[in-house]
């Protein structure tokens, strides 16, 4: 079974999450990678509350998820649900107490449209919607896939049960379509991540031979969200990362390798998204 890395770009306080809850993250069957960044699981049994914060990354995530509270009179676990979580436009806020288990699949960005080729992905941006709301009705008994994915204590049964799972989606049931068009969304989105010379979306339009317009409607119907957004996004995590490794980091300079104009824009986009100013948050951290 292969396991990733410990990679914690976009979530806060990386540290205190994994202190207190079990996270692992697996890669899916190779049939499906090229359209599926990771499947993330956690488990948690809390003596109190306590809430995550995650930067949501530019994908959309199918989340497998029950959770037991100790809150009187008495409390017991449901069977679980399953919900499409489209892309988060602001910082993803999650109160964890007793226990509980999720399992979670991360769609590289472009990846989920193969698997419901009708859906147009900003319809999902900002919203968590019931499975059977977004895949047909005659794929089969949801129940039954959360039983197989939240049912096993064993790791390697339920990232198998993700597998199927996934698999079994697409319009005939055989797994994803292919659509260049999404193998296309995925190119370009990797490509704005990789690479931070990209500053506008108009240089990088021209740079992809595409008009402005062309680029956007593309973003629209297979990411969620256009590529400014995108740009953005991963200029915070990258400087939620720097923030998160030392409180010493000269933000002038990150702001200007970053690509913004100061460093007050970057004072102001990291922010209004994490909720404290950059040197607030790593001073924090570092105490």
């Amino acid at each position: 079974m292969a396991v990733l890395r410990r990679d914690t770009r976009g979530i806060v306080d990386a540290p205190e999450l994994f202190a207190r809850v079990r996270f692992r993250r697996h890669a899916p069957a190779g049939p499906l990678r090229p359209y599926v960044e990771r499947y993330w699981l956690i488990d948690w049994d809390l003596t109190e509350p306590y809430a995550s914060h995650v930067v949501p990354h530019p994908a959309v995530n199918v989340v497998f998820q029950r959770y037991e509270t100790a809150a009187p009179p008495a409390s017991r676990a449901t069977d679980g649900f399953c919900e499409v979580s489209g892309i988060g436009l602001g910082l993803f806020t999650k109160k964890l107490e007793g226990r509980g288990r999720v399992s979670g699949i991360k769609f590289r960005p472009g990846g989920f449209r193969p698997f419901s080729p009708g859906a147009t992905l900003a319809s999902l941006t900002g919203r968590h919607v019931p499975l059977h709301e977004v895949f047909p009705a005659e794929r089969g008994d949801d129940a039954h896939a959360v039983r197989a994915v939240l049912g096993p204590d064993d790791e390697d049964a339920r990232v198998a049960a993700l597998d199927a799972f996934l698999l079994g989606l697409g319009p005939h049931g055989r797994g994803p379509e292919p659509d260049p068009q999404a193998e296309l969304a995925m190119a370009l989105v990797e490509r704005i991540r990789l690479d931070r010379t990209i500053r506008t979306v108009g240089g990088f339009a021209r740079a992809q031979g595409l008009s402005v317009r062309a680029l956007q409607r593309l973003f629209s119907a297979y990411v969620g969200v256009g590529p400014k957004w995108i740009i953005l996004r991963y200029r915070i995590h990258e400087a939620l990362e720097h923030a998160e490794a030392s409180a010493a980091v000269d933000w002038a300079r990150l702001a200007a390798d970053l690509g913004y104009a100061d460093q007050a824009h970057l004072v102001r986009d990291f922010t209004a998204t994490v909720g404290v100013p950059p040197t607030a948050y790593a001073g924090g951290r570092t105490r």
